[in-house]
């Protein structure tokens, strides 16, 4: 989610439930590699440990079988050379983005890192953020400063047929992953979009501390002021007013419709409250269909979010009027014409 830096993944289970810290969806990739690292020195390379591979085509000419010898034991040596790189480094526990050679896994088991490869980079990122660690392009130029050591365990677990990397007590971490565990797809999509909703809504809440009641009580508040403001004026200009009042009642009205209310005596009973700007912050009862104090029912939302959909939705209005202006001039045009 944004800066946060969140990322959501979910698989099944038979219960349901929310667990914090990093994690992909990836296994070590040699069996002998140890599965259990506890304080690990995670390095993150944005790259690959393999054979390097000419750009383009590339030809070799050989002229005795020692000399192809020679060529694949240079690029072991190649290999072997960026493996001494990350050993020196002090690193147990090696995140790659992309390949990493059976040839480069013989030589990390024989220093005893544990590997992943083929991590996203996001989630390179994340790892890199939650663990303290600098990502890397160049395997000769890393230093024990690159090395992540924010993190208490790393652990391998199976969940039902996947294994999953967990990076676990990570101290001041910039990122982290929440797993959704739930008993089928249907709820467990539901609940990431009822968690997609909250974050979104702390997120707003940190850029802008604001509240105003909910449950169309500030709608109906803006339309009772707006539509005081309509009946001093007198003409054609008194109607848009009036409309934009007619269409901030629509919330409340929905409201009470969805929970199966009385939608004409309810909303009547909110505009009589509204009549006395003391009760502005008067809106609907989403369960039960009646009228409630917001400041009793500590229902708020978030002034960020109403702001825009109130900007939002002028805009559009305005734009379609202006849309209809154009369109019915050109049709006066072509009568003209004719």
């Amino acid at each position: 989610m944004g800066s946060s830096g969140i990322n959501a993944e979910y698989m099944g289970s038979s219960g349901i439930n929310a667990e914090y810290m990093g994690k992909i969806n990836k296994d070590v990739v040699h069996s002998k590699m140890a599965r259990r690292v506890e304080n690990p020195k995670v390095l993150c390379i944005d790259g690959n440990l393999d054979y390097q591979k000419g750009e383009s085509q590339t030809n070799i000419e050989i002229e005795h079988a020692q000399d192809w010898d020679k060529y694949l034991e240079i690029e072991e040596e190649w290999v072997k050379e960026q493996c001494d790189y990350i050993a020196k480094t002090g690193a147990n526990v090696v995140v790659v983005e992309k390949a990493l050679s059976d040839l480069a896994q013989h030589f990390l088991v024989k220093a005893g890192i544990s590997a992943i490869r083929r991590v996203r980079k996001p989630d390179l990122v994340r790892i890199a953020k939650a663990t303290g660690a600098t990502t890397i392009t160049r395997c000769d130029l890393a230093t024990e400063k690159d090395i992540g050591t924010n993190c208490d365990l790393f652990d391998i677990r199976k969940i039902g047929d996947e294994y999953y990397s967990y990076f676990e007590g990570c101290k001041d971490a910039k990122a982290c992953t929440i797993v959704l565990r739930g008993g089928s797809d249907d709820v467990l999509r539901e609940m990431e979009r009822n968690l997609n909703d909250a974050t979104a809504v702390a997120r707003n809440i940190m850029k802008d501390p604001r509240v105003v009641p909910g449950g169309g009580a500030t709608e109906m508040a803006m339309a009772q002021y707006i539509r005081d403001q309509a009946n001093k004026l007198s003409g054609t200009i008194a109607w848009p007013f009036r409309a934009v009042a007619d269409a901030l009642e629509v919330i409340p009205r929905t409201l009470i419709d969805n929970c199966g209310g009385q939608v004409m005596r309810t909303l009547t009973q909110l505009r009589a409250k509204h009549a006395d700007p003391a009760n502005f912050a008067w809106g609907i009862d989403g369960t039960k269909g009646t009228i409630v104090d917001m400041n009793e029912y500590k229902v708020w939302e978030p002034y960020a979010v109403k702001s825009s959909i109130l900007k939002t939705s002028i805009e559009s209005a305005c734009m379609l009027l202006r849309i209809d202006d154009v369109l019915s001039g050109i049709a006066s045009q072509r009568l003209k014409g004719r």
